[in-house]
């Protein structure tokens, strides 16, 4: 009996000493970043200045070109120059005039570009307060690294500030072209 207690003593701190190794194993955590603006022009006219795919180059200031064949059907995918020269590819799963809104995917990622592993987002224009519009941008996204201690600029901190700012930027630029 009294072995039978020791073993069962000896297998349950083992345990309770492999918890916080097991926690720390997982590697990354999926991360979001969601963002609102309101913007004093109507949802149509938001909507114009984004709803091409390819228009990220006309109203982004990071982005230098965009290489696209122009369609909004699901799969299309457009290649995106920063300019740094620095580029990643992007695919369509959504688009939609009626609802103002549209979802794509990095799928081809740089992380001297962008520091994300897997990325997906969804952009939308919604009606606001007296005849405005609110405009929405949301991210889902793991980091570039895949394993535990990233280098800084590969870290949860760097893919999130990374989204932000081109999110923030992205987003200042639109309220600007709108409300003119």
């Amino acid at each position: 009996m009294r072995k039978f207690v020791t073993r069962g003593l000896t297998l349950g701190l083992v345990g309770l000493l492999l918890i916080p190794a097991l926690a720390t194993a997982h590697g990354p955590s999926r991360l979001k970043v969601m963002k609102e603006v309101e913007i004093d022009a109507s949802p149509e006219k938001v909507w114009a200045v984004i709803s091409e795919f390819c228009s990220i180059q006309d109203w982004h200031p990071a982005i230098a070109k965009c290489e696209s064949d122009g369609s909004h059907e699901k799969g299309t995918t457009r290649v995106l120059t920063l300019e740094n020269g620095e580029s990643f590819t992007e695919e369509m799963l959504k688009h939609n005039d009626e609802e103002m809104l549209y979802a794509y995917r990095i799928t081809e990622p740089n992380h001297d570009a962008v520091p994300v592993g897997t990325y997906g987002s969804t952009i939308d224009v919604n009606a606001g307060e007296n005849g405005g519009s609110v405009l929405s941008w949301k991210g889902f996204f793991y980091r570039a690294y895949p394993n535990n201690d990233p280098p800084p600029e590969l870290s949860d901190e760097a893919a999130e500030n990374a989204i932000i700012n081109i999110y923030d930027s992205g987003m200042a630029s639109i309220k600007e072209l709108a409300e003119q």
